[in-house]
């Protein structure tokens, strides 16, 4: 069963806001007015399931409540007892799972990523889907080929850290809240960290994002626009998304970047910031026959939001071509410095977590050039 959110959405677009236009106070001050907002809904939302509770584990899984396992009940009753989390905590396995399966279902654009959950795993090996097997002479050397399409990705050397406010009262409602709240929470706010990072993370501490490319001299740079895109109804789009599939489906082989094409048929995912969705929308829809209005782009691409994509920009990338993983055991710590909350306690849950695209041609960034006005008919 989904949170009802009242107040998170509003913050969490005023904190998007500030990670692009504000000063370092600023960030903070939306970050802890974000997570005020987030903590209220999701206790307010859970305080009112709880009146309507049945004790009876049927129902509640009637209800789409989860029913927990015997490690975390027993894990969470810990928790209650002793007035919340100890210095240092590791969840249950079972909630870990469950936090990445919530992760990917209620949030579109991490799915479109493909993120992997890789456990307690810290490094993975991707290959170059060309190379990996190849043919040659019956006792030529083959291995030099084959090493150089391997990779080895570590992503212990960046971390996501979720704040988790417990207020006191919380604590009296029993393992089955406690789980979904501290739940919930963790998958709010990795969500937006994890956003952040995957579309605007600049390679300094956080991932590769989107947004972003690696030059050849290691250096992390914004990517520069590829062109504008107007989404003229006719004509015009469907030239203008052409050339964004085109551009998608260079891709640089080997050391020397030679440039081959790959098959974006079906993988091009379009984000845009949700101030431009509708704009878009509205020069893509059209009233058929029977009167009623479709809405349609050429080449279907798969659209999806992020407010981390400034206004007045459009972002596409190629699915299965971004490196998206979180990985390593999830530990809950005390947290005693700034961020205070009235009346609660604040902890932080840290994930390992790691992302950049696969080359440069895999995301591109558009300049966006909306006209809404009604064309003029000429007599």
């Amino acid at each position: 069963m989904g949170i009802k959110f009242n107040n998170f959405e509003e913050q969490k677009l005023a904190f998007a806001k500030a990670t692009q236009e504000g000063t370092a106070e600023e960030q903070s001050a939306a970050l802890s007015n974000m997570l005020e907002a987030l903590a209220s809904d999701v206790q307010k939302d859970i305080m009112g399931q709880v009146n309507m509770q049945l004790a009876d584990n049927y129902v509640l899984q009637s209800r789409g409540q989860n029913v927990l396992t015997s490690e975390e009940t027993k894990f969470f009753n810990v928790v209650i007892e002793e007035g919340g989390f100890k210095d240092t905590d590791t969840l249950p396995k079972t909630t870990q799972e469950r936090v990445f399966e919530d992760l990917v279902e209620a949030h579109p654009l991490l799915s479109q990523l493909g993120i992997q959950n890789l456990g307690a795993v810290t490094e993975f090996i991707y290959s170059d889907p060309e190379g990996a097997a190849v043919w040659g002479d019956l006792f030529g050397d083959i291995q030099g080929q084959l090493n150089a399409t391997f990779r080895k990705e570590s992503i212990t050397q960046l971390k996501l850290t979720a704040f988790i406010p417990i207020h006191n009262d919380m604590l009296q409602l029993g393992p089955v809240w406690i789980e979904r709240y501290v739940r919930t929470m963790i998958v709010e706010a990795m969500t937006v960290g994890l956003e952040r990072g995957y579309v605007a993370g600049n390679g300094q501490g956080q991932p590769i994002g989107l947004l972003y490319e690696k030059q050849e001299n290691g250096a992390v740079v914004e990517k520069k626009p590829a062109g504008t895109l107007t989404f003229k109804p006719g004509r015009t789009t469907i030239n203008e998304l052409k050339g964004v599939v085109e551009k998608l489906s260079i891709r640089p082989v080997g050391k020397d970047q030679e440039e081959k094409v790959r098959n974006v048929s079906g993988k091009v995912v379009m984000v845009t910031n949700p101030f431009d969705t509708f704009g878009i929308r509205a020069n893509a829809t059209v009233q058929n026959d029977s009167g009623v209005y479709v809405t349609n782009l050429p080449f279907n691409p798969i659209q999806t939001e992020s407010v981390f994509v400034p206004k007045g920009k459009v972002l596409f990338f190629v699915k299965d071509e971004y490196i998206a993983a979180i990985g390593g055991a999830m530990q809950i710590n005390k947290f005693d410095q700034t961020l205070a909350m009235q009346d609660a306690q604040l902890y932080i849950a840290k994930q390992f977590a790691t992302g950049k695209p696969k080359d440069n041609y895999a995301a591109q960034v558009y300049d966006l050039d909306l006209d809404l006005t009604e064309p003029e008919v000429t007599p």
